[in-house]
């Protein structure tokens, strides 16, 4: 009786304190669904002795859900593939990360690795500019929005919306030739904010607004569709939202963790990335079409951790500028 017990009480204990599971994974992420299942059918070639299970929502969504486990003191995934850092840095301040020490992140950039390896970029995502083709105009500089003529054709996101138009506002802000003096032209001259990414596309595409701030991968790909829009990387730089992955200290598997980290790092998943129809984040990987070399794409500076700090002064500024 006493040996048939024993494992039970074992079993039991171990489900209790939430023991690791051998050979599965849970990730959360706001990659789109189908780019999702791509990486992790990839991983899954990769390692097949590892099921990986996976929810996707926005970021937005994917952090209420994470807050609402934590404070449920029952925390599920063991990975986070998320939109931006400036998330990434929250969760680090809240001591949620837990650090990748010997990651192989050799062809990044230090800008795109968290200096305590908590967090690392994956892709960029960059926010420019697009243009409708029957537009008169041809800006190629941000600055060229300064013009009421022109910033009264631009539609843009909102920062109260998505998460790349909150990096973006914070890039600008942080940048001193542009700062919140081009914000507040941009308001001035009559530019629209509201809603999200798809919103700017739609809008520009079908020609109710000239131009758009928008994340790249949209006019590119429906430009390669036959949609009428074309995309500026402007001269004065962009922004960039990284989808940044990272192990929670909470893991229940952090070593099978750390296998899906190198494999997002490493050049296979980085040419994963570019056919998915992103920029890679490691040197050396050829983006795909539609896309300039990486050497080419001037990225403007950007602090997460200051980004993080002022996320709220930046979104209540934003919103007296153009409500919402």
């Amino acid at each position: 009786m006493t040996r048939l017990l024993a494992p039970a009480l074992t079993l039991a204990a171990l489900l209790a304190t939430g023991s690791a599971e051998a050979g599965k994974l849970v990730l959360y992420t706001s990659q789109p669904n189908e780019d999702a299942q791509a990486t992790v059918d990839a991983f899954e070639r990769r390692h097949p002795g590892i099921d990986v299970e996976w929810v996707r929502e926005g970021t937005t969504k994917v952090m209420a859900k994470l807050q609402a486990e934590f404070a449920a003191g029952a925390p599920q995934p063991d990975l986070l593939l998320i939109a931006d850092s400036v998330t990434m840095e929250g969760l680090k301040r809240d001591d949620r990360l837990q650090p990748y020490a010997d990651a192989d992140v050799s062809g990044y950039d230090t800008a795109l690795v968290d200096g305590d390896r908590t967090y690392f970029s994956t892709k960029l995502i960059t926010t420019g500019f697009m243009r409708n083709l029957r537009a008169e105009g041809s800006p190629t500089a941000w600055k060229d929005f300064t013009d009421p003529a022109m910033a009264a054709q631009l539609t843009m996101p909102s920062p109260l919306t998505s998460g790349a138009a909150l990096v973006h506002v914070a890039t600008l802000a942080q940048n001193p030739e542009l700062g919140w003096p081009f914000i507040e032209a941009l308001a001035k001259g009559g530019a629209s904010a509201a809603g999200g990414n798809g919103a700017v596309m739609k809008s520009v595409a079908g020609g109710e607004k000239a131009y758009g701030v928008v994340v790249d991968y949209l006019p590119i790909r429906d430009a390669a569709q036959g949609s009428p829009v074309a995309f500026t990387w402007p001269a004065e730089g962009v922004s960039a939202v990284t989808e940044p992955v990272a192990i929670l200290k909470t893991a229940r598997n952090p070593e099978e963790a750390k296998l899906f980290v190198d494999f997002l790092l490493s050049e296979e998943g980085q040419m994963l990335a570019a056919t998915q129809g992103y920029l890679p984040a490691r040197d050396g990987v050829a983006g795909p079409a539609g896309f300039p070399p990486r050497a080419d794409i001037k990225l403007m500076p950007f602090d997460a951790a200051k980004a993080l700090a002022e996320e709220d002064s930046n979104k209540k500024r934003f919103s007296e500028l153009f409500g919402g």
